[in-house]
């Protein structure tokens, strides 16, 4: 039996406004000063107050497009799976939505999981996690 490939409903092109990081004012300064994004406060701060050549802020115009937010580079979206019960949600919707097995779940489970989604010909993305090979038993 050939296994085909599931291919998403559609696939646009993603395009992301900015790549790189917003770091926080004044992290490269100083060690206890860590990158994470913290907006600053200060009266007089260059970053807040937006003058050319400093750090650029974060605002809503750096908003993903809305029909390719949570899109993965396949062209599907995650959907977080426990269990088979919430494997069937995704009957109607396999090639919007792409399976993803939680963390949480025995490689035992998974086995059956993985099984279940190729007869409902939905993708998983991380289908080969813990799956032990024949000749290491």
């Amino acid at each position: 039996m050939a296994v085909q490939k599931v291919r998403p409903l559609k696939q646009p092109s993603i395009l992301k406004k900015r790549h790189k990081k917003f770091i926080r004012h004044q992290s490269d300064r100083y060690v206890k000063v860590k990158q994470n994004w913290r907006k600053p406060k200060g009266i007089d701060n260059r970053v807040r107050r937006r003058f050319k050549g400093q750090f650029l802020m974060p605002s809503i115009g750096y908003g993903s497009n809305k029909k390719t937010k949570f899109l993965m580079p396949d062209g599907f979206k995650k959907f977080l799976v426990n269990n088979i019960a919430e494997l069937e949600v995704l009957l109607m919707q396999h090639r919007t939505f792409a399976a993803e097995i939680a963390h949480g779940v025995s490689s035992k489970n998974r086995k059956i999981i993985v099984e279940r989604a190729q007869q409902l010909n939905i993708k998983v993305t991380n289908a080969n996690a813990r799956l032990r090979s024949e000749e290491n038993e």
